[in-house]
């Protein structure tokens, strides 16, 4: 009888090393590019990145320079390889020898040369899908065993590939030191059509595929049978909602808060905020954002904070201008006692819980406007 581990997934043996940082949530997804030569009909990848050059960190826009990763490379990496290899040598460069990358892709565009590449430039693991439905690029996974480097397969849970998925474990026993087992979850995105084919959420409160899981607990048994001594880690939809993204968001938060900034147990920012009446969270508010002119609003915003200094005696690490949104950041404590005040000056007060990604992407917004 399987039972899951502390991090809500199932393993075999220990976890790979790139699981092991990623359930900690000390990672970084450097997502190399849009471009991939696969259409997977379960692809994840969202519509602002599919089939487009693009890079980005923890789903932020970023050129090479600004990004610093724990160790996952995300897209089809070898699509711009050389991309790829600049990022894995700025790491090492950065960081040291010990600090860890992993790679995930498919064997389309592998090639002994480009292995060879990749492992010259530092590369710690590399990751595999293989194709259910077709063999053509199965051999080249033995090219990955000549390289001194941890080698394996990564493979989504499709309920209706029984056939074709124990074909590929048969296939991998002596090619790879490790299987990652994901379970299957509908995207929402162009590109998914799980929902199209059939495939149903298991309950209202999940994008989790029914029967994945499930269908993944008789495969991680087929697999130990076929060699006790793989590692084989069943990474659940669980896993990735309850452990890594709450790791994750409590590394980034120490990261990126204000000295005014609350953080709770699960990594989420409390923080006050004045807002422009133009640009207050409501509807279309993320459009609002896209499309206004940010450069006239955050004049005026440096404006009325300059005022706001030195009327409530603030010092310079108590307020913040934030020209992402645009807004005046602050102790959520000022809000509620000096609402009046701040509606006087022409600003919209509130007290705003939310994620510290990329796009603070609002969780409670208490708006005071009387």
């Amino acid at each position: 009888m399987l039972t899951p581990n502390q991090f809500y997934s199932y393993n075999i043996n220990e976890l790979p090393k790139g699981c092991q940082y990623c359930v900690k949530g000390e990672k970084l997804v450097y997502f190399a590019t849009g471009i991939c030569p696969r259409k997977c009909y379960f692809c994840p990848i969202s519509d602002e990145k599919y089939g487009k050059d693009v890079t980005f960190a923890n789903e932020r826009k970023v050129s090479l320079d600004e990004t610093q990763s724990k160790e996952d490379i995300g897209g089809d990496p070898l699509a711009k390889l050389q991309r790829t290899l600049s990022f894995i040598r700025l790491m090492k460069e950065k960081y040291g020898k010990q600090f860890h990358i992993h790679l995930y892709t498919s064997l389309h565009l592998v090639t002994e040369n480009t292995l060879q590449q990749l492992h010259d430039a530092g590369l710690d693991e590399i990751r595999f899908h293989l194709d259910f439905d077709s063999e053509q690029f199965w051999p080249k996974l033995s090219l990955a065993k000549k390289f001194s480097w941890d080698v394996g397969v990564e493979l989504p849970i499709v309920p209706t590939k029984e056939k074709e998925m124990k074909k590929v474990l048969d296939f991998i026993q002596d090619k790879v030191n490790f299987l990652v087992l994901n379970e299957l979850e509908v995207a929402d995105n162009s590109q998914s059509k799980l929902l199209e084919m059939g495939f149903t959420p298991k309950d209202q409160a999940s994008y989790a595929v029914k029967g994945s899981l499930e269908f993944g607990l008789e495969l991680l048994q087929y697999a130990q049978q076929k060699n006790p001594l793989l590692k084989v880690h069943l990474c659940t939809a669980q896993l990735k909602d309850r452990v890594q993204l709450g790791n994750r968001f409590k590394r980034e938060a120490q990261g990126v808060k204000k000295k005014f900034d609350h953080v709770d147990e699960e990594g989420l920012l409390t923080r006050g905020a004045l807002y422009l009446p133009e640009l207050v969270p409501g509807f279309s508010y993320r459009k609002k954002i896209e499309e206004c002119d940010k450069e006239p609003l955050i004049k005026k915003l440096k404006i009325l904070a300059e005022e706001i200094k030195k009327e409530f005696q603030l010092k310079e690490e108590e307020i913040f201008i934030d020209e992402q949104k645009p807004r005046i950041l602050l102790s959520a404590k000022k809000i509620a006692p000096l609402k009046k005040r701040f509606l006087k000056k022409g600003l919209i007060p509130a007290i705003v819980k939310e994620y510290p990604t990329a796009d603070q992407l609002e969780i409670e917004v208490e708006l005071f406007e009387k």
